[in-house]
């Protein structure tokens, strides 16, 4: 015996099956078939990123700068692979809250769920975190360097 709920879900499920599939999947819900499709795919991706988030922008803007000062300031190969691993520590973390922001949109719409609220301000947070956490990295690996070549 089942509930109504579950008699309802099977009853759509059995309205789904029935669809050609051409209707169930459009383009960006494919899966790629080849390498290029999906670089193509994680390239619309930080396009959407540079089009449409203010701090992915910023974040770039700061992470070429510091990269920059790294080199004008011939810090060695290993520290500027450091400073390079946190600067896309942190692009990568905005992506997955960007990503996450939709599919919390997507899902929920205009209402409010504090489980929404949760997801969100989460993801935000471990931007926050990585954040600062390059900003004290790249503070260590160019501080001595720069108090030298300003001769402090």
């Amino acid at each position: 015996m089942s509930s109504p709920k579950v008699r309802f879900l099977r009853g759509k499920i059995k309205d789904l099956s029935s669809l050609p599939s051409t209707n169930l999947r459009r383009s960006s819900w494919r899966i790629a078939k080849d390498l290029p499709t999906s670089f193509s795919y994680a390239l619309k991706g930080i396009g959407y990123a540079l089009k449409s988030q203010r701090n992915f922008r910023i974040q770039i803007i700061l992470g070429v700068l510091t990269y920059i000062v790294g080199i004008f300031l011939e810090i060695n190969a290993t520290n500027l692979s450091i400073i390079t691993c946190m600067v896309a520590l942190v692009l990568i973390l905005e992506l997955i809250n960007t990503a996450i922001e939709a599919t919390v949109d997507l899902a929920i719409g205009r209402k409010f769920h504090p489980l929404a609220r949760i997801a969100k301000d989460c993801a935000a947070a471990a931007v926050l975190i990585a954040s600062f956490g390059a900003v004290l990295v790249a503070f260590i690996i160019l501080l001595q360097p720069l108090r030298i070549r300003l001769g402090l």
